[in-house]
């Protein structure tokens, strides 16, 4: 039996910023984590940018030694025991803790074919199974035309390959742009060699040889060296549902990031929380919230009484463009876009109720403070008091990149 303190289950950036908040409050007390991946916790993000640019993989290591926080890793914890703070582990390995954090994430939905002929990128291992395919493989095959399909496609042509994105909508990012900005991205990726097959689905895969074959619903055949896919992400709520803690869409937690057991928190991808600027209950699956949340449960579970009122951002880098996103920031609101340069830089609001409830900041930075001030007023906004309301700081590079 090991005795922490602390104990996180998760080996993600949530699980890191965690170990981070604790050390700041307390330099001393015990911490554990238990993570299913076979390596020590690392940023994500870089598996589908900067390590596609030239970045170092050295360069994603969250560094824990440092910080005197022991990483158990490649186990599956099995039970936890809520009365006797006690945790058990597919090895049949037991911890105790104080205070125990969640920090599960999510697991890529996947698609009912396939099998493991289909890389759902998320992981590290993921990322090094592509990195090696591309060594060989000349064509390849990206199913989704979200968030991580939109990327995965962008480094995989900038590394000189042929690419190929097949997804069901009409365009890319179209449930994030408007109809004309997602339209405007399609055509931006066809000029930089990009195949789109938007409206289209994938019904099968088989194996010739060495290439996989994709059948579409219209009976198209579309043969690769690799096929990769991004179709979201679940949360891994399983634990939290053994030990009846509050479920729904993620692991529940107030505003103290507390599960609906006091010792027991929760945070990142799979945590659900209340945000007073959107004045509603979210979850989140991006690098900012998994730090600032993370760090705050840790904060928390170490003596801290700080709220999480933070309102997340995120960002990509797809070619030459590049956007940073607060709040809601969903195609089916209304929404105004601002342009300083139709669809190169400008501001798209969203717009519900006469309120703004996000923001798409389009090759424009440095107003994300700005963005989450505007967010939390009140309004009614008419379309004309938003024009020119977040006008670009800086003609500064990208800062993601």
């Amino acid at each position: 039996m090991v005795n922490y303190q602390y104990l996180i289950i998760g080996g993600g950036m949530a699980a890191a910023a965690a170990v981070d908040g604790i050390r700041e409050v307390d330099p001393t007390g015990g911490i554990g984590l238990i993570s299913a991946e076979l390596d020590a916790p690392y940023d994500r993000p870089p598996l589908s940018k900067a390590l596609w640019k030239g970045k170092p993989l050295d360069s994603i290591w969250r560094k824990l030694e440092s910080k005197e926080a022991k990483a158990h890793l490649g186990r599956v914890v099995k039970e936890i025991v809520p009365t006797q703070k006690r945790v058990v582990d597919d090895k049949g390995d037991i911890f105790t803790y104080q205070k125990l954090l969640l920090a599960t994430g999510g697991k890529p939905r996947r698609l009912p074919f396939g099998n493991d002929k289909i890389i759902y990128f998320r992981t590290l291992p993921d990322y090094r199974r592509l990195r090696a395919m591309t060594e060989t493989g000349r064509r390849f095959a990206v199913i989704g035309g979200g968030f991580i399909g939109s990327e995965i496609a962008a480094a995989l042509a900038l590394n000189g390959k042929e690419v190929v994105m097949i997804f069901p909508g009409k365009a890319i990012g179209d449930r994030v742009f408007p109809s004309p900005l997602a339209q405007f991205v399609s055509n931006f990726y066809k000029q930089k060699g990009v195949e789109v097959l938007a409206g289209e689905e994938i019904v099968g895969l088989e194996t010739r040889g060495n290439q996989h074959v994709l059948q579409t619903r219209t009976n198209r055949e579309i043969v690769v060296d690799g096929v990769v896919a991004g179709v979201g992400i679940e949360p891994n709520v399983e634990l939290a549902q053994t030990i009846g803690l509050e479920v729904e869409n993620g692991i529940v937690v107030d505003e103290f990031l507390r599960t609906s057991h006091p010792d027991i928190y929760a945070a990142g991808d799979v945590a659900a929380f209340y945000n007073p600027a959107l004045g509603k209950r979210i979850r989140v699956e991006h690098e900012d919230n998994a730090n600032s949340m993370g760090r705050l449960a840790g904060l928390n579970m170490a003596g801290k009484s700080e709220p999480y009122h933070h309102l997340p951002f995120f960002y990509s880098d797809m070619f030459d463009l590049g956007y940073e996103a607060v709040g809601e920031v969903d195609a089916r609101l209304e929404t105004f876009a601002d342009w300083k340069r139709p669809n190169e830089e400008g501001v798209i609001y969203y717009l519900q109720n006469d309120r703004v409830r996000g923001v798409l900041l389009w090759n424009v930075w440095e107003q994300v403070e700005a963005a989450r001030q505007l967010i939390a007023e009140r309004g009614p906004f008419t379309l004309k008091d938003l024009k020119d309301r977040l006008p670009a700081k800086t003609s500064n590079p990208k800062p993601h990149s």
